[in-house]
């Protein structure tokens, strides 16, 4: 069991909650995949992507949980990323934390137990 992470919006979120399973933003319906970090890719995902956010939220996933296709894939730094090719059930998060910025550093500040 490996945990894995994605960052999201509050509205997102809601609406994921709502209709039971997150489909993905617009980027991972282009993609054709939901995109996913470890622990170690999860700040520079952030700060490539999120930066200066304040409504974000980083669900933490168990991939054993999941009932669609993980593939573990190259991309930024050649860093194998985990994708999700399918919809992600709200029933497979098993954790949801704010993801605030820290106003010195304008960083988004992770939980410190982090796998």
């Amino acid at each position: 069991m490996t945990v894995i992470y994605r960052i999201i919006s509050e509205t997102d979120w809601a609406a994921a909650q709502a209709a039971g399973a997150f489909s993905g933003t617009a980027h991972d319906l282009r993609d054709g995949f939901i995109h996913f970090s470890t622990a170690k890719q999860a700040a520079e995902t952030a700060a490539k992507h999120y930066a200066g956010k304040t409504d974000l939220l980083l669900l933490f996933v168990r991939d054993d949980d999941l009932m669609s296709p993980l593939k573990w894939e190259k991309s930024r730094n050649d860093d194998l990323f985990p994708h999700l090719y399918g919809v992600l059930p709200v029933t497979a998060v098993y954790r949801v934390e704010t993801l605030p910025l820290d106003s010195a550093t304008g960083r988004h500040i992770f939980p410190g137990d982090m796998a």
